[in-house]
């Protein structure tokens, strides 16, 4: 397989073939440690607050807390591709933009009413795939967020 051009839609129909096909045959491996997840997401923004509350308002991600007292935002858990992409992709769009983030929706047709309603450009494609639905819209600065409803092969 051509990782090379591997879409991310493709990515994560790989990762759950590849999840399934794996653990039936899988022999625990107790000398290698390896991270259980992703424990945070940072990045530059022009601005930061904005940029958060925009998160908060539109996708309900918690804002970060101020203190240990706080609660931070939970995902739940599902599949998740770590996918670097060839730096000449323009699969995100915009050049300038470095990563895109894809979040697990469980209604992508309710979640994207309810951007438009508030007045966020999401395009769903029309296509569904192997491993679900996909949609795209972009934060304030222009980054962009793609929406995926897990289906088919990959229950997410």
């Amino acid at each position: 397989m051509d990782y090379g051009k591997l879409t991310r839609r493709g990515a994560l129909g790989v990762a759950a073939a590849m999840t399934v096909a794996s653990s039936a045959n899988a022999a625990p491996d107790e000398a290698t440690e390896k991270v259980q997840g992703i424990g945070g997401f940072f990045f530059r923004a022009e601005e930061p607050k904005v940029v958060a509350q925009w998160y908060a308002d539109n996708l309900g991600i918690t804002l970060t807390p101020t203190s240990y007292d706080q609660t931070p935002w939970r995902q739940e858990a599902g599949t998740t591709v770590f996918g670097p992409f060839r730096q000449d992709t323009k699969y995100f769009g915009d050049m300038a933009k470095q990563w895109m983030l894809n979040f697990r929706v469980a209604n992508l047709d309710k979640m994207a009413a309810q951007l438009t309603a508030k007045g966020i450009k999401v395009e769903i494609d029309p296509e569904t795939y192997p491993n679900g639905r996909f949609a795209l819209l972009h934060d304030p600065e222009g980054n962009p967020i793609q929406l995926w409803q897990p289906g088919g092969v990959d229950r997410g």
